[in-house]
């Protein structure tokens, strides 16, 4: 959960924000974009991914999958339904969406009054 935050506070900073905007004002549609607004491709995408791990400082490389990741274990850290999380992460099995669960000790609190 604290690699999703740090990442996204980065990506959201001005160094690694993408650039939607050309000087006229024209957008694009893709998310990710060079500063000539092509689509950035998957090499260039796992780069910018690379070097926003690399300014957090985190002490190991950081991949684009993690942030796949740390998606699932926000989303189940916050309470959300597993099989919603199964379904928004595309998981065939819920056994590959479970594993999301195991770090959330408070996710069943409440349950039951004592």
């Amino acid at each position: 959960m604290l690699l999703f935050a740090r990442l996204t506070d980065l990506f959201r900073s001005a160094n690694f924000a993408p650039k939607r905007d050309t000087p006229e004002g024209a957008r694009t549609v893709h998310v990710f974009v060079s500063e000539r607004l092509a689509p950035l491709s998957l090499a260039g995408y796992q780069r910018m991914v690379a070097r926003v791990g690399e300014a957090a400082r985190f002490p190991f490389r950081v991949h684009s999958h993690m942030l796949r990741h740390s998606c699932g274990y926000k989303l189940a850290n916050d309470g959300q339904d597993t099989r919603a999380i199964q379904h928004y992460l595309g998981h065939r099995s819920i056994s590959s969406t479970v594993r999301y669960t195991a770090l959330a000790p408070d996710r069943f609190k409440g349950f039951w009054k004592d």
